[in-house]
């Protein structure tokens, strides 16, 4: 192999380290900050997400989506239209929670992204997994090639559609459920903390959008 191809473990290594997760995958908390609008809160670090999450920053890397708030609503908009939530029902619901901010902040990419994930493979199946963790695709290429543009759209592209749709409704309904409590829960922090009301209600300006 050519030396300047990196090897998909070396290029997942590196995804750790560039965005801060460290050298490798499992040295996470037991909650997990998750994008709400503009803010990100903590929720707990299910057994079902600790199963999945290599193959999401795997998802990541196929992509090329970010994992800024932005990013992360991209990601899982592909991960539903490839039927992540056919893979796992709780897979679904992280995916949605996700989507929610996206829609909030891109509601343009994230239809595009999810289009994206239709024609798409995903790899969350046991048996994909299995034989990402043997190694059957070496390279980022070779599974780039595996997951993306695999299958056509036209047949379904209305029903796609109406299905984009559904999950765009129960997304926005999750997102007022969690970011409504996490809004009060701030601005109450925040006043007894002792901010002025003006600071309390202003907004955090980010730089993680992306």
């Amino acid at each position: 192999m050519n030396a300047l191809v990196l090897s998909l473990q070396e290029e997942l290594a590196d995804f750790y380290r560039r965005s801060g997760f460290g050298e490798s995958v499992g040295a996470r908390t037991l909650t997990v900050p998750v994008y709400t609008g503009c803010l990100l809160v903590p929720l707990p670090n299910i057994e079902t997400r600790r199963r999945y999450l290599k193959y999401h920053d795997l998802h990541h890397l196929i992509t090329g989506y970010s994992i800024g708030r932005i990013g992360e609503g991209e990601v899982s908009a592909w991960e539903l239209g490839t039927g992540s939530a056919f893979a796992s029902p709780l897979l679904g619901v992280m995916n949605l929670i996700a989507l929610s901010t996206g829609l909030v902040l891109q509601p343009k990419r994230m239809w595009r992204a999810f289009q994206r994930g239709c024609a798409s493979r995903n790899l969350y199946p046991n048996a994909t997994r299995a034989q990402v963790d043997r190694g059957h695709w070496p390279t980022l290429a070779s599974l780039q090639s595996y997951a993306l543009g695999t299958r056509s759209l036209t047949p379904l592209h209305a029903l796609r559609g109406m299905e984009f749709a559904g999950y765009a409704v129960i997304a926005l309904v999750i997102h007022a459920v969690i970011a409504i409590p996490a809004v009060i829960a701030r601005f109450i922090t925040d006043l007894t903390l002792g901010y002025s009301f003006f600071q309390a209600v202003k907004p955090v300006k980010r730089q993680d959008l992306y």
